[in-house]
């Protein structure tokens, strides 16, 4: 995994100092993870956990977790990531403190990741998101994801039914 730059952005590893960044500006926060597989932190010793959990990831050749951080101002404010893989196609996931939504950075790294991606060989990129968060559903279309499908899925640990859409990116034919 290597880090990207964008005209706003730059996406680079996580680390350990990054730890109470990451709960304050997004993992504690219940409306950032009100549509996603997670609960809101309770406390920073969950934080460290997922970031100690990080490191670890990192040292797996198939790992693309990047923080994505404001270049101008060195601020960190969200994650975006290969969550796992469906028939070999990476599956991407993101989360960004609530302060940055709405500007256009999320759609920038997921363009830049996508990039990345198929530069590293994938020829289809697929992500999903909850069909009330209306906002995520606009940052991956408009990062070009065509819909797919619609279904049910149930969140474990949020012990509730959610409307999922599944959307993929095509690599572009040379």
């Amino acid at each position: 995994m290597k880090e990207l730059y964008t005209e706003r952005l730059h996406l680079r590893y996580v680390t350990e100092a990054d730890t109470q960044r990451i709960f304050d500006c997004w993992a504690s926060d219940p409306e950032v993870s009100r549509y996603v597989t997670w609960n809101a932190h309770p406390n920073i010793e969950v934080t460290k956990g997922y970031v100690g959990f990080i490191l670890e990831e990192y040292k797996k050749a198939d790992t693309y977790r990047w923080g994505i951080e404001i270049s101008s101002t060195g601020e960190l404010i969200g994650i975006i990531d290969v969550m796992g893989y469906h028939n070999g196609e990476p599956v991407i996931g993101y989360c960004s403190g609530k302060d940055y939504w709405g500007n256009g950075y999320m759609t920038e790294a997921l363009k830049a990741v996508t990039a990345a991606l198929f530069e590293d060989g994938y020829d289809i990129i697929r992500i999903c998101a909850v069909d009330e968060n209306i906002g995520s559903n606009r940052v991956i279309q408009k990062a070009g994801f065509t819909p797919t499908a619609t279904v049910k899925d149930h969140f474990e640990q949020k012990k509730k039914d959610f409307t999922v859409n599944w959307y993929k990116l095509e690599k572009p034919k040379a």
